[in-house]
């Protein structure tokens, strides 16, 4: 069996609807399980929704959500009555909210999900109307477990795959289930993070053993560069899971950054496949090593702040590294990348919430600046481990350009190498390395 993800701009008109469901009933030899996103835009008017409740705007949030709907019912000849159950939920829902004026994360993830069971809904409609056998289940109902950590709950693997194997265990025809929710062992709706629903479609992959995890979105696959930056990026046709991993941490947008690993756990291909080229080959992510071309893709992720830590005491003194962390840690800053010297420290994060807290306690035992508005830029590919003079060739690309760096690192396994510049050289930066290695 395979499992296919679509998600939200694949399902966000009629058309694009019947498409997928036609690409779905073309691999119906393949036992397809199918996750689906919201409609397009949906999960942020709800999340609109749910604030406005807070101020008493209840019926125009809720009308724009509802019309949404029911006009893509109408122009799939679908009945209106197929997701009323959940807009009646939904309205009384963000009556509550506007009532106790108290939006809490376990709410909010209450009005996320419905977005995600209207679209289960839709597609396993169309599946039927166009002559396929389909069911929705949400996937809470088929067993997806999670903490209690609203908003960016951990799956529970464990327990998750156990009950999808039984759950799904003799089930007939197709099986759509939403992306990006569960439930908590109190039975309370959880979410696992935006864009989640990409680790959603790996995890039951890797729980139903599949043959492949196929990820179909609005792009051919993964590219040597961002495409409004580089027209004449080129597609790559294979690539392994951990040059993947480091191009979904490092900002790639064709994958979520936490769905290979169910993947790489059960050693399950992943497939990023384009909804409007149907017979395209797309991306595969394997196990590897991939290592021709050596370099990969060029990537970069916005919206960075450069932490600098600065204090003579760290000169022979263990511990200042430990003491740092821990405020992090305590004020749940992420970090992304590190640099030290004797005297120095420096960090990325992409993370504003809880920063200032930490810089302001951080300053009390050393010197501290934090300059926003920065990128990371990174370079990746299996190809690079233990090539002389790679570096040179980096850098010099980058200073011919004129962009000045910040910040340098490269991991242990030398599959990567990122540094930091300013947001406005972003453009500048790719095309210099996109021209050095691809062109």
């Amino acid at each position: 069996m395979i499992v296919m993800k679509f998600g939200g701009t694949s399902v966000g008109t009629p058309a694009r609807i019947r498409n997928c469901a036609e690409i779905v009933l073309e691999r119906a030899d393949q036992k397809p399980l199918v996750v689906v996103s919201a409609l397009s835009g949906i999960t942020d008017e709800l999340i609109g929704a749910a604030k406005n409740a807070l101020t008493g705007e209840v019926e125009s949030p809720f009308r724009a959500v509802r019309v949404r709907h029911l006009e893509m019912l109408e122009e799939l000849g679908l009945p209106m009555t197929l997701v009323s159950g959940e807009l009646v939920r939904l309205h009384e829902l963000l009556s509550g909210i506007s009532l106790v004026k108290e939006l809490t994360p376990r709410t909010l993830d209450f009005v996320m999900s419905f977005g995600e069971q209207m679209s289960a809904k839709i597609m396993a409609a169309v599946l039927r109307k166009m002559g396929g056998q389909a069911e929705a289940v949400a996937s809470y109902d088929l067993g997806f477990r999670t903490d209690s950590d609203f908003g960016k709950a951990r799956v529970l693997k464990n327990e998750t795959y156990e009950a999808l194997q039984k759950s799904l265990a003799g089930r007939q025809g197709v099986v759509v289930t939403t992306g990006f929710i569960g439930k908590n062992h109190k039975g309370e709706i959880t979410t696992i993070g935006r864009s989640g629903s990409d680790y959603t479609a790996a995890i039951f992959g890797a729980a139903l053993g599949a043959e492949e995890i196929q990820i179909w979105k609005d792009v051919d696959g993964v590219m040597t560069a961002d495409p409004s930056f580089i027209p004449q990026a080129r597609l790559l046709d294979r690539m392994s899971f951990a040059e993947a991993g480091e191009l979904a941490y490092y900002g790639a947008e064709v994958l979520h950054p936490a769905t290979i690993a169910p993947a790489v756990e059960r050693d399950i291909p992943v497939r990023v496949l384009n909804t409007t080229k149907k017979t395209a080959p797309g991306t595969v992510i394997v196990k590897g090593p991939c290592l021709e071309p050596p370099v990969k893709s060029v990537v970069y992720k916005e919206g960075i702040h450069l932490i600098d830590v600065f204090t003579p005491r760290m000169l022979s003194e263990h511990g200042f590294m430990a003491r740092v962390f821990n405020v992090l840690e305590k004020h749940r800053v992420v970090v992304d990348m590190i640099a030290t010297s004797e005297v120095s420290l420096s960090m990325t994060s992409d993370s504003a919430s809880g920063l200032e807290a930490a810089v302001d306690e951080i300053s009390e035992f050393a010197e501290v600046e934090v300059r926003a508005k920065m990128a990371i830029i990174c370079l990746v590919g299996e190809g690079m481990r233990g090539q002389k003079g790679f570096a040179a060739r980096v850098f010099g690309a980058v200073s011919d350009a004129g962009v000045n760096v910040r910040m340098i690192s490269q991991g242990a396994r030398e599959i990567n190498i990122a540094f930091v510049v300013e947001e406005g050289d972003i453009p500048t930066a790719v095309r210099a390395l996109h021209k050095a290695f691809f062109e």
